[in-house]
């Protein structure tokens, strides 16, 4: 396939240009004009790059590309060394952020609601373009039922932030995957029994002591990896092409 037609196709599948993004969705880096061999993975990291290279992929599509919002424009250090991989390649560089976390079929956070078990019911900021969910469990569990339920999904401990006082039953949740963590409290004005993100911070403890709500930090890699890997299976059923999921262990 021509890179511009998979740009083309990716584009009509997540529709970009719906959602004010941080980044440049689409062809980041121009390769090979012939796509036949896909990468796919969470974050363009040098080793997923290198992985690359080593199978004779022309492209890589991920979740999290280059050029953000922000940092630094010269093209040097670790910047530098991955761009001169990719061009010396000639590997096409493909990067979908917030269509990828918000789309309904092969979105991260449609994927781990379907992991979960949770019924998705709408988004939690009132609009399809929302990039925070909300839904319910098809039978009310405690906490660490949850945890134990989200440990088995992602092959991680998430950690647990109990509401103080009564460590209630969990019917209903919300959830925004990677660094969502601070639409907690617009989780908690709704209602909502509790809040799965990927990462925390400081003030997330407090949020959900005070408003009473669960907080579950699963991991900003480990709640990102199965939008992309959707994705790829995606295109490889759809449009024939040869696509292999790589999954570079972060801890994060």
């Amino acid at each position: 396939m021509n890179n511009l037609k998979l740009e083309a196709v990716l584009n009509e599948k997540l529709s970009p240009q719906l959602i004010k993004d941080y980044c440049p969705n689409g062809l980041q880096v121009e390769g090979s004009r012939d796509i036949k061999k896909v990468v796919t993975g969470v974050t363009a990291s040098q080793a997923l790059i290198d992985h690359a290279i080593e199978v004779g992929a022309d492209a890589i599509l991920v979740h999290h590309g280059y050029f953000w919002k922000g940092e630094p424009e010269a093209i040097r250090g670790m910047k530098g060394r991955r761009i001169r991989s990719l061009v010396k390649n000639d590997i096409n560089l493909f990067g979908y952020h917030l269509p990828l976390d918000i789309h309904p079929e092969l979105g991260n956070n449609a994927r781990l609601a379907k992991l979960l078990g949770i019924e998705v019911e709408g988004g939690l900021e009132g609009h399809p373009q929302s990039v925070a969910m909300y839904g319910r469990l098809s039978a009310p569990m405690s906490s660490q039922a949850l945890s134990q339920r989200i440990s088995k999904a992602l092959q991680r401990e998430p950690l647990h932030i109990a509401p103080s006082g009564e460590d209630k039953m969990i019917s209903t949740i919300g959830w925004c995957t990677g660094g969502g963590q601070d639409y907690i409290e617009l989780a908690a004005s709704h209602g909502l029994d509790a809040f799965i993100s990927g990462e925390v911070s400081e003030r997330t403890t407090y949020t959900a002591r005070e408003m009473g709500i669960h907080y579950f930090s699963a991991g900003h890699h480990a709640t990102e990896r199965y939008g992309i890997e959707a994705l790829g299976e995606w295109l490889a059923k759809e449009h024939g092409l040869d696509v292999e999921f790589v999954d570079i262990d972060n801890p994060v």
